[in-house]
């Protein structure tokens, strides 16, 4: 069918904002004039012009736009942002056609779009490829639906079931593997870390192995145990600490928060300071206790799990346990089987 031909396009541009619209939704949009696509765009950056608004520019002969369809991966927005309503750009443009993969789930659009322009008389189709474009746009629907970051899980497993030793740095998995872990970084907004991981493993927490823009590192010290010589704190990323101590950073991109860490919902108290922040999502990179945490209160909603088929620790850290089922999306890495898990128990 045509429709989802033309859909599955804006779904495939649309990904081409990844790391650089944060917190906005992915959403593209194309324009089909006598089953020919004749203009398209998606939503480039943070505070840009929209897709639907890229996709309109781009058609060379306006004329036509009054005898052809419209297609975008999430429903047009209805109110003023940092743009115009692009709800009021189609009607300008009498575009009699508009095809809506995914319902925006923000209250200030939240179907009213499709409504303005079914009262104008427009056709509108909606639902489109709706489960991929769901998917595109996750860490979105996350953020607005449950008030949080989208939370990716990512630890590396021994082939007899550990995650490390204590106090030692060890690696787990492969080469290869470490350009899929960078791949990873740069899909999420930010990458978290417990005190131990960042005393023993000392990590960058960066992209080097992949483009994109650089995660913001986010570590939780409670009693300010690291010392300032680590990569953490070079000032070369925005760094975040949540600590029970007072202290205030005099160093450029370092920030401390306090935060009880005995309380009954501290890792929510945490989530909440993170999303007020418009940070989207998080990669959670270890250690076993606060993977652990995470899954004990099921705020997870994908896991990556590295397992290796011949690195052997012995008598180490038991890696922590996902009973939610193996999704279908397996690969090989050298050594290393990746394992991808999506949260249905959430």
């Amino acid at each position: 069918m045509n429709d989802n031909i033309f859909m599955q396009r804006c779904i495939d541009i649309a990904q081409l904002a990844r790391g650089l619209n944060n917190p906005n939704p992915f959403v593209g949009s194309v324009v089909v004039h006598n089953n020919t696509i004749i203009g398209e765009g998606w939503h480039e950056k943070y505070g840009g012009p929209h897709a639907e608004v890229n996709a309109i520019n781009s058609v060379p002969d306006k004329s036509v736009l009054e005898n052809s369809c419209i297609y975008v991966s999430l429903e047009p927005c209805f109110h003023f942002g940092k743009t115009g309503p692009c709800v009021d750009l189609i009607l300008k443009h009498k575009i009699p056609r508009v095809v809506i993969g995914s319902v925006d789930p923000y209250y200030e659009v939240a179907g009213r779009s499709i409504e303005k322009l079914r009262e104008a008389g427009v056709e509108v189709v909606v639902g489109v490829l709706e489960k991929e474009a769901n998917w595109l746009n996750r860490r979105f629907f996350t953020n607005v639906e449950k008030k949080r970051p989208y939370i990716v899980l990512k630890y590396a497993v021994s082939a007899d079931g550990f995650i490390g030793r204590r106090n030692e740095k060890i690696q787990i998995s492969g080469p290869l593997s470490s350009y899929f872990v960078h791949k990873l970084r740069a899909a999420e907004t930010a990458i978290m870390v417990g005190t131990e991981t960042a005393l023993c493993d000392n990590p960058q927490l960066n992209l080097r192995h992949y483009f994109g823009q650089q995660p913001i590192r986010i570590v939780l010290d409670k009693s300010l145990r690291l010392p300032e010589n680590l990569h953490l704190f070079d000032g070369i990323q925005k760094t975040i600490v949540f600590t029970e101590s007072e202290k205030k950073s005099i160093k450029d991109n370092l920030e401390y928060i306090t935060v009880v860490f005995s309380s009954e919902n501290f890792l929510q108290r945490v989530l909440d300071e993170l999303h007020s922040r418009k940070i989207s999502s998080i990669l959670i990179e270890g250690g076993a206790t606060l993977l652990n945490t995470f899954i004990a209160n099921k705020l997870w909603d994908e896991a990556f799990i590295l397992r290796s088929k011949t690195k052997k620790i012995d008598n180490g850290i038991s890696a922590p346990l996902i009973t939610t089922s193996l999704s279908k999306n397996l690969e090989q890495l050298g050594q290393d089987q990746i394992e991808h898990y999506i949260n249905d128990q959430k």
